[in-house]
């Protein structure tokens, strides 16, 4: 919903001739509707002098907001602990949202990667540790479907 600061915009847009202003309330409309209160990267496609604002949202994004919090004023609130549990369900959709811009060959790569962020979020997946299922998917005592 907050857009960063215009001094690092400015630079980008001025010499292509489109209003600041207007890109910043395209930027705030896009990211208030679903992101309110997470840090998103936002990528901002120009052509025939017309601005599309798109939301990329990264995994630690997708992770906390699939822990379906109430919305939280980041400065207000500082160092939030997230102490939610999420369904392995949860997991399966982000890594296939993080899929095409994983450098992982397999889906189960990208599984370890998103649970490995889920340890820095400090949230359980089905009531186990991050690390623990990311030792069962070594040992292959849980399986990871291909697609």
């Amino acid at each position: 919903g907050e857009v960063g600061v215009a001094s690092s915009l400015a630079p980008k847009i001025g010499p292509l001739g489109l209003s600041l202003k207007k890109i910043r309330e395209d930027i705030a409309k896009e990211t208030t509707r679903d992101w309110k209160g997470l840090r998103v990267t936002v990528k901002l496609t120009v052509q025939n002098c017309q601005a599309k604002v798109t939301v990329v949202p990264n995994v630690a994004a997708l992770v906390i907001k699939s822990l379906k919090e109430p919305k939280h004023d980041r400065k207000k609130m500082k160092n939030i602990k997230h102490t939610r549990n999420i369904s392995s369900d949860d997991v399966i959709e982000i890594t296939k949202v993080m899929k095409p811009r994983s450098m992982e060959k397999h889906l189960v790569g990208t599984v370890k990667d998103i649970l490995g962020m889920r340890v820095s979020v400090r949230c359980t997946i089905d009531g186990k540790d991050p690390k623990d299922l990311q030792s069962e998917i070594d040992e292959g005592e849980v399986e990871i479907p291909e697609d």
